[in-house]
């Protein structure tokens, strides 16, 4: 698997590559097509295009909308950060739910399926670890929604990362024993009022890394519910999904602050 996943990493998009500048310097992205078993998929790569230098890796799990704006532009703003950032795609390539019931749809087939979420999960992270310009000691993974739950999956696999951070993600498990192969630090990022990761699936999630002795932290941020990072989210929490500014800005923060000292 890794094999067909690496044979892939030269096959680069050219309609994809750009250099977007920043107060920091200029960032280079680039569409990078690869593969798990028989599965073409399209990830979104970033880094700050004056280095010479490995870099701190992050690897980014997008929601349940799959690849697209939105994951791409949170990897440009790690890049712009000082970091080497690699969006997977989860899906497929062209795979990309429109509608709320196709989301769920495409979603589900992979929380159903957690062995397979964690392997889509590792081809990303192979590509993102076989990547000359990352520090391949020094690699985190980030999710937002049922990316938070991919990424923290792939962390009960026993994948070699340092770290985790999960923006309002799912934090179910069908074994929490898993999280005794964890090797880094997880931090979490949740609304305290998000009503599709309710109380009960955050106790299980505190039990599950207490008893295996994990280093994580917890934040809920008081007044966010689900989404709280995505201004396409809307403002009304009734909804159950809205974005919240500040926590927004706390959130990543956060994770600035994690990073800090993970990457040390």
């Amino acid at each position: 698997m890794r094999g067909s996943t690496l044979s892939l990493l030269s096959l680069v998009l050219a309609a994809g590559t750009l250099l977007v500048s920043n107060a920091e310097g200029k960032v280079h992205t680039e569409t990078v097509v690869y593969k798990h078993g028989d599965t073409m998929l399209e990830g979104f790569l970033a880094y700050p295009e004056d280095t010479n230098r490995p870099l701190p890796g992050v690897l980014v799990v997008h929601d349940w909308s799959g690849p697209g704006p939105y994951a791409h532009h949170r990897a440009e703003q790690l890049a712009e950060a000082g970091y080497i950032a690699f969006a997977i795609d989860m899906y497929g390539q062209g795979v990309r739910p429109a509608t709320t019931d196709e989301k769920a749809k495409q979603a589900g087939i992979y929380r159903s399926d957690r062995a397979l979420m964690r392997a889509r999960a590792r081809a990303g992270l192979d590509v993102l670890l076989a990547n000359p310009r990352a520090d391949s000691k020094r690699v985190a993974a980030i999710g937002y929604c049922f990316g938070g739950g991919a990424a923290l999956e792939l962390a009960r696999s026993g994948a070699p990362l340092v770290g985790v951070v999960s923006f309002h993600g799912n934090l179910d498990t069908p074994n929490p024993a898993d999280a005794k192969a964890i090797k880094g630090k997880i931090l979490v990022c949740h609304g305290a009022d998000d009503p599709y990761v309710p109380p009960g699936q955050v106790s299980a999630f505190q039990k599950e890394t207490k008893d295996a002795g994990v280093d994580y932290q917890f934040i809920a941020y008081s007044g966010a519910v689900h989404a709280f990072t995505q201004k396409e989210a809307g403002n009304d929490n009734s909804k159950g999904a809205a974005y919240n500014e500040a926590a927004d800005r706390r959130s990543w923060q956060a994770m600035r602050d994690f990073f800090a000292e993970v990457f040390r």
